[in-house]
């Protein structure tokens, strides 16, 4: 086992186990906490499906999942006057890495509660204001 998980499909299963094949280095980095099963599938459809809608959109791209299902997927476009205030969003500067996630995460905001979220590219400043006030997993 080359990364131990904190628990399996569900929190009273015994700890999984995560391993490479043939040994190669792991696609990733886990660089806080111990995720569990659930956690890395999340992370990863997350990671596969704003890749692909950044690639064939060429804007920014955001994704809440939970659950290996994605809660909410957007891209980065400007959000309208009627949006900013829905998304409670009035006043905080908002980049297009921004607007993406503030629509990806309200396509369903209950269910995104405790989610795991995946962006397409680095998260700027105004995205961390963003995502920093949000209860995730990762």
């Amino acid at each position: 086992v080359e990364r131990p998980l904190k628990y399996g499909c569900n929190p009273h299963q015994l700890p999984a186990g995560l391993c490479s094949v043939n040994g190669g280095k792991l696609p990733f980095e886990v660089v806080s906490g111990t995720p569990g099963y659930i956690n890395l599938l999340d992370a990863v459809n997350a990671w596969q499906l704003v890749y692909e809608l950044g690639k064939a959109t060429g804007k920014p791209a955001a994704a809440s999942f939970k659950h290996v299902s994605p809660a909410g997927a957007a891209i980065g476009v400007p959000l309208t006057d009627a949006e900013v205030g829905v998304y409670e969003v009035e006043g905080k500067p908002l980049s297009p890495m921004a607007n993406a996630y503030v629509r990806a995460r309200n396509a369903d905001p209950m269910c995104s509660f405790g989610d795991f979220v995946a962006v397409s590219h680095e998260v700027d400043e105004a995205t961390a204001n963003i995502l920093k006030i949000e209860v995730s997993d990762g």
